[in-house]
């Protein structure tokens, strides 16, 4: 999970300034190819369910693994802006390819007792991630951007290893006889859903954004990598997930982790030559993104319990969606009303999102916040 959400997703927008600077790309260009790269993350979500059920949750891992690997060596090697498109967007994928699983991984191996945690620690391998992205990027200041690239397509090589020897080999989910796929558009997952799509377009655009703003600010490059480092570090509250869930509830924890994500996209807008407070919108988005993402992975899990990888997919799918549709809306809008405007609007729709997100949907599904 780190080197595939970690790195292999975000580096594109850690890279995003020097990849204009060599290839003179357009913002509209820019926010299409980012939005590539979650479109392949989208092709690696709707791929799991049926790979899953022929080898296993685990082969999916494996193959995210693989095109962790292979489009980051792409970019790292790309001579076009085309072929750096199309590695960026095998790169992307990987994180499609591996999150889902591991809720039917951690459902067949764990105790009931133990899932809750588990889910909440395996996703916040993201902040390790982000951290091991910031050192490239410090790496990659001194050399060259590329340099960024071609340590992700390491990792990811080790990591892909490290999976198929770690992880446990569990056998497909059992589909229940009565329980058709189309019982997942149930009321209790309406609240997930509209929290994945809200939550996932607020942090596409800042991590998309982040280091543009930081640039565009004046900041010194070595401030870019130090986004993502403190990012990686305020996502380690995301430990403490199931915990928060247990003792707020789903609904307070999901309004509240936006709210925090759209606190960092104000920020990051209105404080961007400042690095105090540029640093503080990176700790910030680094809480609300690992606390958000998590309690997802435990949110699904609690309306979907005898299908969580099916139901955790559909929310990635949904949110997906989203991270597609914002960047590139986002590299339209920009030339008219500039990079900081966006950003505090984007943080007001997501916060103005979430009331509306607190209504009789989350309340209902308050009723299945107990761990599961």
């Amino acid at each position: 999970m780190g080197v595939a959400f970690g790195m292999a997703r975000y580096a594109y927008g850690l890279t995003l300034p020097d990849v204009r600077s060599e290839f003179g790309l357009s913002e509209l260009l820019l926010g299409l190819i980012a939005s590539g790269t979650f479109a392949g993350y989208l092709i690696g979500l709707v791929c799991v369910p049926r790979l899953s059920a022929r080898r296993g949750p685990r082969a999916p891992t494996t193959v995210g693994g693989v095109c962790g690997f292979i489009g980051a060596a792409t970019v790292a090697l790309a001579p076009s802006p085309w072929i750096l498109a199309v590695g960026a967007v095998i790169s992307g994928s990987a994180a499609g390819w591996v999150w889902a699983p591991y809720s039917d991984i951690v459902t067949e191996a764990a105790p009931r007792p133990r899932r809750a945690t588990l889910l909440a620690v395996i996703t916040t391998g993201t902040s390790l991630g982000l951290v091991g992205l910031a050192g490239l990027g410090l790496l990659a200041t001194a050399y060259s951007w590329r340099l960024t690239w071609a340590g992700i397509a390491l990792a990811a090589a080790v990591a892909a290893v490290l999976n198929r020897r770690v992880v446990p080999r569990v056998a497909a989910p059992r589909r229940g006889e009565g329980a058709p796929r189309q019982s997942l558009w149930r009321r209790p997952m309406a609240a997930p859903l509209a929290y994945a799509a809200l939550y996932f377009a607020a942090v596409t655009i800042y991590f998309t954004y982040a280091t543009e703003a930081a640039r565009s600010g004046g900041l010194a490059g070595s401030a870019e990598p130090l986004l993502f480092a403190l990012i990686g570090v305020g996502g380690l509250v995301g430990l403490r997930t199931a915990w928060m869930n247990r003792a707020m509830g789903t609904p307070v924890v999901g309004v509240g982790s936006v709210w925090v994500v759209s606190g960092a996209l104000v920020l990051l807008g209105l404080g961007r030559t400042s690095l105090p407070l540029t640093l503080l919108s990176a700790l910030l988005l680094g809480t609300g993104y690992m606390v958000g993402s998590s309690l997802l992975a435990i949110w699904t899990a609690q309306v979907a319990p005898d299908r969580p990888g099916e139901g955790f997919t559909l929310a990635l799918v949904v949110g997906a969606v989203a991270s597609i549709a914002a960047p590139a809306a986002m590299g339209a809008l920009i030339p008219a009303l500039g990079l900081p405007t966006m950003l505090v609007l984007v943080a007001a729709g997501a916060a103005v999102g979430t009331l509306a997100l607190a209504a009789p949907p989350l309340r209902g599904a308050a009723e299945s916040r107990r761990p599961g």
